[in-house]
């Protein structure tokens, strides 16, 4: 472009010629139409003649009636395609015309997401107007190189004074957070989200009933919470695929944030129920159920979602993960698999929210693997003696209740009884309390001081049973 040319098109707001950015448009753009036919629809598998594909592409079927709807390649059988749809397919037919769009799925990231909240696909759903994204992330990543992550050594504050004081997350940590259903998981993420010290929170309701969204939203989030914030909803209503796919978007939208240099919080609300759709759409497409139903691309898929997240070469994705275990079953299949694989869970308690107890945590079934390296040796100490003095407590509780225990016959127990209703109190909190690691800090020394156990604390025998 010549320099008069240039100051013509500035003049009248065209924006000048830019090789890199029309290069761009061009690697994007498919130039060539690969074509196939839908031959059979069977439940929710889409069977196709062609088109050449490869796995995982995006392809869009074509009805006469609509503009169409986006599928997946997710198999091949017996020289056919096997699809499953992104989206509704009522007018989907034999016949009907396959194009393949030549790329997997990617979500559009960039700063303007955040206060956003986006479909299973990264499309906005809050009536806001379209993403003005910076670039393009794609929703299957692998893992960053295991000899690249920085080691976790530095505290994150959460904001929830049981988690901060007991069992102390750190920048990068992955948390399972482990719950029947209406225990409180929702409340607790909301809490985390509105209280935590990380930059940016991305939060993804996957399996969720349509009405906790906007429930989760205005009421557990907040505005003040929704200002640092991207929500990836694909409720239950969503097909399948969508569902993981939002799953994989949210990690995605984490990964952009991370590499910026940001510390991430990344919240799934839950690893269940995007478990529950891999098994649906894998026996969709005929693979044969093994643990309890769940189909083997189940507990593939785990790893390779759970390991995107934690450090890097610059950022941190720290990541809480929701599990809804059936009936209150802490070692059934997807939460061993979780747990096996994070670096800590957290156990919500029916019994302690039966006796309203907010936040519901079981500290005693609960640990971080790396707290031992993100605190100091005092607050280690007075960490260890409030669960030894609580695990003496809970142990010997029945017999408290009953009167069964004589006061005076053992030191430890009479000295649980006594520090009994001020851990409760502690470990309390009120949803809108805010506390930071500092306050959670000097609160539990506070608490501790002067609580050394007796030389009889490293045995367990003159426990009642």
């Amino acid at each position: 472009m010549t320099t008069g040319t240039r100051k013509i098109s500035e003049r009248a707001g065209i924006e000048p010629f830019s090789a890199a950015r029309y290069r761009k448009t061009l690697e994007r753009a498919e130039t060539l139409r690969r074509l196939g036919r839908v031959q059979k629809v069977v439940g929710l598998t889409v069977e196709a003649a062609g088109p050449p594909v490869f796995l995982n592409e995006t392809c869009l079927l074509q009805p006469a009636v609509n503009g169409g709807t986006l599928a997946e390649v997710v198999g091949f059988r017996e020289g056919r395609v096997l699809l499953l749809p992104l989206g509704e397919m009522e007018q989907v037919g034999p016949g009907a015309e396959i194009v393949a769009l030549g790329k997997k799925l990617e979500v559009r990231v960039g700063w303007d997401l955040l206060g956003r909240v986006v479909n299973g696909l990264g499309v906005p759903m809050d009536g806001k107007g379209p993403v003005k994204g910076e670039a393009y992330y794609p929703l299957e990543a692998p893992a960053p190189n295991a000899l690249e992550r920085t080691r976790i050594t530095e505290p994150l504050s959460l904001g929830i004074r049981a988690v901060d004081a007991l069992l102390t997350c750190g920048k990068g940590q992955r948390l399972g957070i482990f719950a029947g259903s209406g225990v409180g998981k929702s409340t607790l993420l909301g809490m985390i989200a509105r209280n935590t010290s990380a930059d940016v929170n991305v939060i993804g309701l996957i399996g969720e009933r349509g009405r906790e969204v906007r429930e989760f939203i205005e009421k557990d989030l907040g505005e003040e919470g929704l200002k640092r914030s991207v929500v990836v909803a694909a409720t239950s209503d969503q097909p399948s695929l969508v569902r993981i796919k939002g799953a994989l978007a949210a990690t995605a939208i984490a990964e952009y944030f991370r590499d910026q240099g940001m510390d991430v919080m990344l919240m799934m609300d839950s690893v269940t129920r995007i478990a529950l759709a891999q098994r649906e759409m894998g026996l969709a497409i005929g693979e044969p159920p093994a643990t309890r139903g769940y189909t083997p691309s189940v507990f593939a898929l785990l790893p390779r979602l759970l390991e995107r997240s934690g450090t890097a070469r610059k950022g941190s994705i720290t990541a809480l993960y929701t599990v809804l275990v059936e009936g209150d079953d802490m070692n059934e299949p997807i939460a061993d698999a979780v747990r096996g694989i994070l670096d800590g869970h957290i156990v919500l308690s029916r019994t302690l929210a039966n006796e309203n107890h907010y936040p519901a945590i079981d500290i005693l079934a609960s640990v971080s693997r790396l707290m031992i390296d993100l605190v100091s040796e005092e607050h280690r100490e007075a960490a260890a003696r409030f669960r030894e003095l609580l695990a003496v407590y809970k142990t010997n509780e029945d017999l408290i209740n009953i009167g069964a225990y004589a006061a005076g016959s053992n030191p430890r127990i009479d000295q649980a009884i006594r520090v009994y209703p001020a851990f409760k109190d502690f470990l309390c909190q009120k949803v809108n309390e805010k506390t930071t690691f500092d306050q959670t800090k000097e609160a539990l020394l506070e608490l501790m001081a002067g609580e050394d156990l007796a030389p009889a604390a490293a045995g367990h025998g003159e426990d009642l049973q």
